[in-house]
């Protein structure tokens, strides 16, 4: 059963078009460190999932394309990294605590922006959405798919 995922790039980290650029090979989704996206990546992600790709900590935070996991889960390596801004001193190759998948962009698309969001009444409960939500990666229902899948299209 198929997936769907937000997860957030800042563009002066990894952009739609630096992850296009690589010629539709895939790009590894380092640097998360938080815990609960990391169990969602984990423990949740499979090969195959739908991934909106939203960039986050710029002029118009959006919805900017869409993507699919491309891989299982493995060790972050800038984890391991001393002149990474990722680096955890704590974390030991022999048990890992941060992971990440690969991500492949299957479309770029328009920036669909939080205002546009936020004006669709059925989109409530989209996380990204709710007042607080900070985590760089968050379920998406089904239904939200579909609806944001709409929106993309007009």
């Amino acid at each position: 059963m198929t997936s769907y995922w937000l997860m957030k790039s800042e563009p002066s980290e990894c952009s739609i078009d630096d992850a296009l650029a690589a010629n539709k090979a895939t790009v590894p989704w380092v640097g998360v460190r938080n815990y609960q996206a990391r169990n969602f990546m984990r423990d949740a992600m499979r090969v195959g999932d739908g991934v909106l790709f939203y960039h986050s900590s710029c002029a118009e935070p959006g919805i900017v394309g869409t993507a699919r996991v491309a891989s299982k889960p493995y060790p972050d390596p800038t984890q391991f990294e001393v002149g990474s801004p990722y680096f955890d001193a704590r974390s030991k190759p022999a048990e890992p605590r941060w992971m990440l998948v690969d991500v492949q962009v299957v479309a770029k698309t328009r920036n669909l922006a939080l205002p546009e969001l936020r004006a669709v009444p059925a989109l409530g409960e989209l996380l990204v959405l709710k007042k607080g939500n900070r985590l760089s990666i968050t379920p998406v229902s089904a239904l939200h798919w579909q609806l944001i899948g709409k929106l993309l299209q007009t």
